[in-house]
């Protein structure tokens, strides 16, 4: 009983190693020795070992005994495996002077094999090019990959190849080792706009920190002093003079109120883009997900404290669409101050008030709205409807 739950965690790290090293989701070494994110779906090392079954007709000459003499060709066979597992493993943990030399060795090694073997044996071509493109970048793999094919044309001719098996076998494998050094190429690109991305973003939140810093600085600090000055007339004035003292503390009571109303409208205007930026993202947030957008807008909205608002309820609604309806369709309706969001999709099943429909529900309760959401009866989807006043 001891073992089950370490071998069970033993098993859970080798599998996740796996899943790392096929297809990483957080890095994965560039052949040219940086480092760069492989969020955007690149292929991880483990991904390029299974291609080794392409050797399998000239392990089956080997084993049935149709190669003389056996023990070099199986001597280079081992070699060349051996030679093409360096080239990727040296290549994807940053090792490229490791990874040049073992590519130099696998050329070195495949051309005598193809020459002295042909036929079946020139299924290692197209493994020699993927060992170039994963080790290779930029123009030196393009260079290289045509070296190598001219001289495979060079040695499927000494070999007796006919002319639409040398073009064919010479073209696919150019073409491969091409290939992955694109995907490759694209992969740790990729990778460094997600980096890219993510640092404008912790920039940005930065900046926005500032900013609501400094807005609250500016709407609280003048009041907050001549509150202070206020209290200290109360406390001179609260034994001599009740009337003016209470007159003082009237007025701390009125500039208490105002300062509350102000950083609530800078927390909904810190919180919310505003209506107009929402419906725009809205737009590319449905379009992406497939979705079907339409957007009908009439009226004005009256305050700046509704436009955040309704700004932040299409926010809300349009993440609850491309999450949880898988619709096909959806309208965004503003008239004034009321706002329709509606969808084809899965109706309320599945759906619930989250912390999002709790929040953006206070909140227009707080402004004296109201907040619908359940089945629309028309569409058979999903209906959200906010009301203010």
């Amino acid at each position: 009983m001891s073992e089950g739950p370490a071998a069970s965690e033993r098993e859970g790290r080798w599998t996740r190693r796996v899943r790392r090293a096929a297809w990483p989701s957080s890095r994965v070494a560039d052949p040219n020795g940086r480092r760069g994110p492989a969020r955007g779906g690149g292929p991880g090392q483990l991904a390029f070992y299974p291609w080794l079954l392409v050797a399998y007709p000239p392990l089956s000459d080997l084993v049935e005994g149709e190669v003389r003499p056996v023990l070099p060709a199986a001597l280079g066979l081992a070699a060349f495996a051996v030679l093409y597992v360096l080239c990727v493993r040296l290549s994807f943990t940053g090792r490229r002077r490791g990874a040049a030399v073992a590519l130099a060795g696998l050329l070195g090694v495949t051309f005598p094999l193809l020459a002295g073997l042909a036929h079946d044996w020139f299924f290692l071509a197209p493994l020699m090019t993927i060992a170039c493109g994963v080790v290779l970048r930029g123009r030196l793999v393009y260079l290289l990959l045509c070296a190598v094919a001219l001289a495979l044309v060079a040695v499927m001719w000494w070999a007796g190849a006919s002319w639409e098996s040398l073009s064919l076998t010479s073209w696919g494998t150019a073409i491969g080792g091409l290939v992955v050094s694109i995907v490759l190429k694209l992969s740790s690109v990729i990778g460094e706009l997600h980096d890219t991305r993510e640092e404008l973003a912790r920039v940005a939140v930065a900046e926005e920190r500032l900013r609501f810093s400094r807005d609250l600085h500016d709407l609280l600090g003048h009041t907050l002093s001549v509150m202070v000055v206020k209290a200290e007339v109360v406390r001179r004035l609260a034994s001599r003079d009740a009337e003016a003292a209470a007159s003082q503390a009237a007025d701390i009571e009125a500039l208490g109120r105002e300062a509350l109303r102000e950083v609530r409208a800078a927390i909904t205007g810190y919180r919310g883009r505003g209506l107009a930026a929402e419906l725009d993202t809205a737009r590319t947030v449905l379009a992406d997900a497939g979705v079907t957008a339409t957007v009908t807008v009439a009226g004005e909205v009256p305050t700046p404290e509704a436009d955040a608002l309704l700004g932040w309820a299409v926010r809300e609604g349009v993440t609850n669409v491309v999450r949880h309806s898988s619709a096909r369709a959806c309208s965004i309706s503003l008239r004034g101050t009321t706002l329709e969001i509606r969808d084809d999709g899965r109706g309320a099943a599945g759906r619930s008030f989250g912390n999002g429909l709790r929040g953006l529900s206070e909140r227009v309760a707080a402004l004296g709205g109201t907040l619908e959401a359940g089945p629309a009866p028309e569409s058979g989807g999903f209906l959200l409807k906010v009301a203010l006043p």
